[in-house]
């Protein structure tokens, strides 16, 4: 790939045009290919990123000095670094999600007419799907093997950080594919850092069927009022944790620590503790003492400050903050129906959780909490479709439409009707 030379709007959108018919060629015979071939294909890419390492590891080195260049915040610059160990994961994403049920072709539900009709409703590939992302090049790998596995063709845009790492992962899926012999372009990568072919993909209408964008806050709004696709996306993850008054205390401390420092940087990670007010005296010494130790810094209300005055003031901001880093705000609240009304208000339908043994409030929790993901006690770093035994994800959707939660290969799927008849003619 070109080393990130930069281009103008009109060639832009010219590239943008050639690579998608190329996707939609590969998406059509891709679509056709049996499950076989595309699992093959994938377990190939697998095994060529392992083969490949030490490329990948020397494209991340030239990324991680350009993040340094550019002053990435430490979550940030976490999110970019590919040790061997997640370079490893990353393939082993890939063959798990190889290895999952094929989505394409599977009958959802098949009825007759009295008229002797026989409709099946059938799972299909969605068609030419544009990933636009952000810092973390193990998304590319994530990407393409789950446009793959639903018989997609994807158009990845990295980000300018990721830029040579991300390039190298997405040559390592077209050697499986071509190895298997499926189609290369059903994985595609843009070859310019500039934000021209951004704005060339969000006008896409009619060559790209739906944009993913994964990223911070700035991109997933510069996508949702700009796209003229469908889009599936979340804002941002305000996750929070509810300690109810009935919690266990040491694993309501387990799960708060676990869910805010584990990785501060993924959109599971806890941006606000709520504490119940019955169990606040108690709790909230304890929980201080183990997040301060793992090197959280803690913000919070009157109540909070006046238990523990060691926490730092939080401001109204800090309540629709996701911070990405070791950062927790906490609030003190009297009881489930002000912990929920705190998440309707500040929450942004992501992923929240319960922490108690009342079984009769974690149903309610559960019932009434609006999010995407909604939890009982469990750290919210399980909010991953990996996690949920779908492989890996391309993101996390919010919204109501299609997808919602963890995009994984079977929300990559539309479907269609297949109707057999015997030659009925509709009187």
């Amino acid at each position: 790939m070109m080393d990130g030379v930069d281009i103008i709007d009109g060639d832009a959108r010219a590239e943008l045009k050639a690579m998608a018919q190329r996707a939609r060629t590969a998406c059509h015979a891709l679509g056709l290919a049996t499950s076989d071939a595309r699992r093959d294909g994938l377990h190939q890419g697998a095994g060529v990123i392992r083969a490949r390492m030490d490329d990948i590891a020397q494209a991340n080195a030239s990324d991680m000095a350009y993040g340094a260049e550019k002053n990435l915040s430490p979550a940030m610059m976490d999110r970019l670094l590919l040790t061997q160990d997640r370079i490893e994961a990353m393939a082993a994403g890939v063959e798990a999600v190889a290895d999952l049920p094929d989505p394409v072709g599977q009958v959802l539900q098949s009825w007759d007419r009295p008229n002797g009709l026989q409709i099946d409703r059938v799972r299909t590939p969605l068609g030419v799907i544009g990933v636009i992302y952000e810092s973390r090049p193990n998304v590319t790998a994530d990407a393409g093997a789950l446009c793959v596995k639903a018989g997609n063709a994807v158009i990845l845009r990295g980000g300018s950080e990721s830029f040579h790492s991300a390039g190298v992962i997405a040559d390592c899926l077209r050697q499986g594919l071509a190895a298997a012999d499926l189609p290369q372009d059903a994985v595609q990568i843009a070859q310019s850092r500039d934000r021209a072919f951004v704005g060339a993909m969000l006008g896409a209408s009619g060559l790209i069927d739906v944009i993913i964008p994964r990223g911070g806050r700035n991109l997933i709004e510069r996508v949702m009022a700009d796209a003229r696709v469908p889009v599936f996306a979340h804002l941002e993850g305000l996750v929070h944790l509810y300690i109810h008054a009935n919690a266990d205390l040491d694993k309501a401390i387990a799960l708060a620590v676990n869910g805010k420092m584990r990785r501060t940087g993924i959109c599971g990670a806890t941006e606000t503790l709520l504490i119940d007010r019955a169990i606040a005296p108690t709790l909230l010494p304890r929980l201080t003492e183990a997040l301060t130790k793992a090197g959280c810094a803690l913000r919070g209300d009157a109540e909070a400050i006046a238990l523990m005055p060691v926490i730092v003031p939080a401001t109204e901001e800090d309540w629709s903050t996701e911070y990405l880093d070791a950062i927790l705000s906490i609030r003190v609240v009297d009881g489930l129906d002000a912990a929920m009304a705190h998440i309707a208000q500040y929450g942004s339908d992501h992923t929240d959780c319960i922490v108690t043994e009342d079984t009769e409030a974690a149903e309610r929790f559960l019932r009434e909490v609006d999010s995407a993901i909604v939890m009982h006690n469990a750290s919210t770093q399980f909010a991953d479709g990996g996690e949920f035994g779908m492989g890996a994800e391309i993101g996390i959707s919010t919204g109501r439409m299609h997808a919602r939660g963890p995009v994984g290969a079977e929300q990559l799927t539309s479907f269609k009707y297949q109707v057999r008849g015997t030659g009925q003619v509709r009187p």
